[in-house]
């Protein structure tokens, strides 16, 4: 991957945000969990998708306190528009682990 500038960086907005509804996504091709985060007043709530099964059920994401771009177009995945891009990483297993701050945070805060 080729370096990038401090300016290309301040282009994607990568905000916190809290889960506040979270439900199975059968329709998905391969297993994900729709969720709809708050961003607080200045970007409000949003909805996306994520293979995050393997380590996460829709009930023990409601609460979670996530890291998310916010300023991609919507994507259409099957029959849901996901509006945003929650961030996570591949465990040895390759399962998704979502990155959230590890203290709380108001939602809509801009990381730096």
């Amino acid at each position: 991957m080729g370096e990038i500038t401090f300016d290309d960086f301040l282009k994607v907005d990568i905000r916190a945000g809290r889960v506040i509804r979270a439900e199975p996504f059968p329709e998905a091709r391969k297993p994900a969990i729709k969720m709809w985060i708050d961003f607080g007043p200045e970007i409000g709530e949003k909805k996306t998708s994520a293979q995050v099964t393997a380590h996460y059920t829709p009930e023990a994401l409601v609460g979670k306190q996530v890291m998310a771009v916010v300023n991609f177009p919507p994507r259409q995945i099957g029959p849901f528009m996901s509006e945003v891009l929650v961030l996570g990483v591949a465990d040895a297993e390759g399962g998704i682990v979502l990155i959230g701050p590890d203290k709380d945070v108001a939602a809509g805060e801009r990381m730096h």
